[in-house]
């Protein structure tokens, strides 16, 4: 009989010593020990001739051919989120066998039946078939499988450099004893090293012990990478990623890696539905060949939801909005058939929020038609638009008055905004009416545009404030009146860049409460730029903004700039240029953490100047609320140039409801008109003494309610002064 048991695992034992060498070599005390073993053993029934004939045949029956990709390659995927370990697939385990005096090969690929029971050839994957004998079974049996002595060590089929990495591997070593599971766990290791397409292990019988024989198949040199089903990802990074593998045996474990930056590349650049799909396709050429599914749009529809955040009512019906489809639509970027991008999505829902026409905006994906798509759903919550407002009372501008007020945010479904205001007093009429389209129907570029007629009458803030009260001849204070008209054109240039142009015409008088004409103070000083105290002025303005705020109404990061100029046409007599520039810029930081909330410290410079003529009632007021706080309106100063800046540290504080967050503020400010109060006409500041420039500095709370944000500020100043200051809106 045979000498050695079935070895039915797949370890395979490899020699460190070529097989050339082990031949030429003398044998060891052990393998003459094994020798003399195997000489007293039983006769096998076969001749070596018969025997080496039958493995050889096994051996080629258990071969599995691929043409492509071997069915035991290592499974290599990518999954949209971090990619999960290789998988390297290499069949089960073959059940631990009965010891069964059998020879035969052990081969790595699909399952081989067992050409005959005699010979034992047990492929990957499937248990060893019991030999069929008429021999009564033993007394005894036991669970532990038969070990044989190895003599050799082959690997065959692949270069030297390849042998050295099985080597690395295996664990059957010459002179050891070994069993078919080692040698199942060693075709594992071998698979496991990414190397190779098929392994199988050959055991043949020697005089000294087995020889076991690894035939490896080695995976093709790759010589390039092909992705299909992508339209987003560049050449260049395809190259970037994979060309370090090129020219070299394929190795799906590196190739595994490459792919989780392939992923990452997609996951970094907002394409987070993006995934590589089934396994590589390896080519005889060297060719891989991957394919994407990169989350493409399908189709993007808008549903709408009532209050309660459904899209249908109480009774079943589906909940209709007033605004139209396209106008949501206009304001994405993102189309069917694009690529899913997060980024880009964020963007859109940002502009679509940032019309003032939805309560809230929210994003649901559903899987498309086609499985490798997806359906975009925007949900839309609408908020009421429309505000009707009466007031009566007295003001000291106006004395005993009634005004009616009128605002829609969503004229017709459009988005397009109407707003009036009419107000009758005893001292006159006054009105402001305005409408603005946010986009020009059919205009590529977003063009917008606003109309706005007024008349408005108030007391100026460079006629007031100061440390001395001057007044007109009558005891009254000066009044600045307002008749005119204004047309704005904006359009976007970029994602952060805007523009805008426009032309105003006013026609403005001095006067005291009763409408009557005041051209001087009592001390004689000039209130307008013509002596009668009547002025025309035509301007043609021209702004540019860059926003790049997260978001416009409480902004957490990001920064704001813009600068504008006002070139008045001297078709009216009055000729000047006028220039201001903003810039806020805001850095989220973690100083207090009081509560749950972004923390920010907020920096914002103002600066402008007046060349040419100058009314006095066009400088620059400083001090106040919207300037620095501590002061009244208008008392530190104007001047035909200033300088104004602040800073400030916000910081949540609690919520009054999830709806009502409440948050704390300290603040610094400081505005100076840099000596430039002597250059206005009739020196309003000088005669008032107001001191030219000022610091203030406080405590504010936030409230963001759903009339929009609240601001309530405590500062002091410079002067020894203190005052309590209300706005809407943040400062900046």
């Amino acid at each position: 009989m045979i000498l050695w048991p079935v070895l039915a695992a797949s370890a395979m034992i490899v020699s460190v010593t070529s097989p050339a060498a082990r031949a030429t070599e003398p044998p060891t005390a052990t393998e003459s020990a094994a020798a003399s073993t195997a000489e007293s053993a039983t006769k096998p029934t076969t001749d070596s001739a018969s025997a080496t004939q039958s493995t050889a045949e096994l051996a080629t029956e258990s071969v599995a051919a691929t043409p492509e990709l071997s069915p035991v390659s290592p499974a290599v995927t990518a999954n949209p989120v971090p990619p999960a370990p290789i998988a390297v697939a290499a069949g089960p385990t073959a059940p631990t066998p009965t010891a069964n005096p059998v020879n035969g090969p052990i081969a790595a690929g699909p399952a081989q039946p067992s050409p005959q029971p005699s010979t034992g050839a047990i492929a990957q994957g499937e248990p060893a078939p019991s030999p069929a004998t008429e021999e009564p079974a033993a007394p005894e049996q036991t669970p532990t499988e038969a070990r044989v002595l190895v003599a050799e060590v082959v690997v065959a089929g692949a270069e030297a450099t390849l042998q050295e990495e099985v080597y690395k591997v295996i664990r059957t070593r010459p002179g050891q004893t070994a069993t078919r599971s080692q040698l199942q766990e060693d075709i594992n290791r071998i698979f496991a090293t990414g190397l190779f397409a098929n392994v199988r292990a050959v055991p043949d019988d020697t005089p000294l012990g087995v020889r076991v024989t690894f035939e490896v198949t080695p995976n093709p040199v790759l010589q390039a990478v092909r992705i299909e089903g992508s339209t987003v990802l560049p050449a260049t990074e395809i190259d970037r990623i994979f060309s370090p593998l090129y020219g070299s045996t394929l190795n799906l474990n590196k190739l595994q890696e490459s792919i989780k930056q392939l992923t990452q590349w997609y996951q970094s650049n907002g394409y987070v539905l993006a995934q590589v799909v089934g396994s590589p396709r390896v080519g005889r050429d060297g060719n891989v060949t991957l394919e994407v599914a990169e989350g493409q749009i399908e189709d993007i529809n808008i549903t709408f939801l009532n209050d309660e955040g459904k899209p249908t009512n109480e009774d079943g019906t589906t909940v209709t909005g007033r605004t139209r489809d396209f106008i949501v639509f206009r304001e994405m970027d993102t189309k069917p058939g694009a690529v899913f991008n997060r980024d880009q999505i964020q963007k859109d829902l940002r502009r679509v929020f940032g019309l003032g026409i939805f309560e809230d905006v929210q994003l649901t994906l559903n899987p498309g038609t086609d499985p490798r798509k997806v359906d975009v759903s925007v949900n839309l919550q609408e908020k009421n638009t429309a505000v009707l407002g009466t007031e009566v009372g007295f003001s000291s501008t106006s004395g005993i008055f009634g005004s009616v007020s009128f605002q829609e945010q969503n004229l017709g479904g459009n988005n397009q905004k109407l707003g009036a205001e009419v107000q009758l007093s005893e001292r006159g009429l006054g009105f402001d009416l305005s409408f603005t389209d946010p986009w020009i129907a059919g205009d590529p570029n977003r063009t917008s545009y606003t109309v706005n007629l007024y008349k408005r009458r108030s007391i100026s803030l460079i006629f007031d404030g100061g440390e001395r009260e001057v007044e007109l001849d009558n005891g009254d204070l000066p009044r600045v009146d307002r008749t005119g008209g204004r047309v704005v054109f904006s359009r976007p240039l970029s994602s952060t860049w805007s523009g805008s142009l426009g032309a105003e015409f006013q026609h403005v008088r001095i006067v005291d409460r009763d409408g009557d004409l005041s051209p001087e103070d009592e001390d004689g000083n000039q209130l307008a730029f013509n002596e009668d105290g009547k002025d025309d002025i035509f301007t043609l303005q021209l702004a540019l903004t860059n926003d790049r705020r997260n978001d416009r109404v409480t902004p957490t990061q990001g920064s704001f700039f813009r600068v504008g100029l006002d070139q008045a046409i001297p078709i009216t007599g009055i000729f000047f240029t006028r220039l201001r520039a903003n810039y806020s810029r805001y850095f989220p930081v973690e100083f207090t953490k009081f509560t749950a909330g972004p923390e920010t410290i907020a920096v914002n410079l103002q600066a402008g100047g007046v060349f040419g003529d100058l009314p006095p009632y066009e400088a620059f007021p400083l001090g106040g609320t919207n300037s620095v706080r501590g002061f009244d309106e208008g008392e530190v100063g104007s001047g035909r140039y200033f300088f104004q800046s602040s800073v400030e540290y916000r910081f949540p504080l609690l919520k009054v409801t999830e709806q009502i967050p409440v948050g704390g503020v300290l603040f610094l400010d400081f505005a100076t008109d840099l000596g430039s109060g002597e250059d206005v006409p009739g020196q309003p500041a000088v005669v008032r003494e107001k001191p030219g420039w000022g610091v203030g500095y406080g405590v504010g709370l936030r409230a963001r309610t759903p009339f929009g944000p609240i601001r309530l500020d405590y500062g002091w100043n410079s002067e020894g002064g203190n005052r309590l200051h209300f706005g809407i809106g943040e400062r900046f």
